[in-house]
């Protein structure tokens, strides 16, 4: 085999590595801080620590990883006040990309949202908990990149990759809920409308309504409220307080 056949070869191998870690911190399989082993993966993968560590250092530039020696790689760890300035630049940037899309988006596409949304609802009630974020990020990026703005797109889905672990956290302690409709109903009655003002305000609604509840934990996590721990086998949980027992009726 020539070297330029063992090169794609090994690009090709690192590319399906690095595609399936990335699906795994947009799935929220991981939990923020964890600690990640090149050799356990690869082992897991059947594949060799080379294409592991590429597409490790790959996730690291793009802020999914961190690293602080090359035997310390953990998964992105996001504060509340990173989270929230995160947040910010999403409202600005996922309204623009809504407001932009509205009017390009075909039948076909909001056919398509109608579709990834039954699918969300469905893997809720089925505690299908992977499949519920996954689907989420399908039905938001089939509106990003409807704007055919794709260098804001390539931006959003960086962020989208900082925020991945926190999914974890969602289900079942912090599911989005919402005071009326939910928020994707809202946003496909304006883009049949092809209502720019309205689309944007769902998807800004959507970030903020559906999120309170993550923001809450987050903040009572941080507080030492709610703790995460790990048993021997490296499997992390998070520990709520008590219930107080309500006083006896005298």
């Amino acid at each position: 085999m020539s070297i330029v056949a063992l090169t794609v070869s090994r690009e090709n191998l690192t590319a399906r590595v690095y595609a399936q870690l990335r699906e795994s911190l947009m799935a929220g399989r991981f939990w923020p801080g964890q600690r990640l082993r090149i050799r356990e993966m690869a082992l897991a993968m059947g594949v060799s620590q080379t294409p592991v560590r590429e597409a490790i250092m790959q996730l690291v530039r793009e802020g999914g990883l961190e690293m602080r020696s090359s035997a310390a790689i953990t998964v992105a760890k996001l504060s509340v006040a990173r989270y929230k300035q995160l947040r910010e630049v999403r409202l600005l940037l996922e309204g623009l990309a809504t407001e932009t899309a509205t009017p390009l988006l075909t039948p076909h596409d909001i056919q398509r949202l109608e579709t990834l949304h039954a699918r969300l609802i469905k893997a809720e009630k089925d505690d299908d908990r992977e499949a519920a974020t996954l689907t989420n990020f399908q039905f938001h990026f089939t509106i990003y990149r409807g704007s055919q703005l794709s260098d804001l797109v390539e931006i959003l889905d960086s962020i989208w990759l900082r925020n991945g672990p926190l999914l974890k956290f969602l289900y079942p302690h912090a599911a989005p809920s919402y005071r009326g409709r939910h928020q994707h109903l809202v946003l496909l009655d304006a883009l049949r409308r092809r209502d720019a003002a309205a689309a944007k305000r769902a998807i800004q609604d959507d970030i903020l309504e559906g999120g309170a509840r993550l923001v809450d934990l987050m903040e009572r996590i941080e507080a030492g409220a709610v703790r995460v721990v790990e048993n021997d086998a490296g499997e992390s949980s998070l520990v709520f307080p008590p219930r107080r027992r309500k006083a006896a009726a005298s």
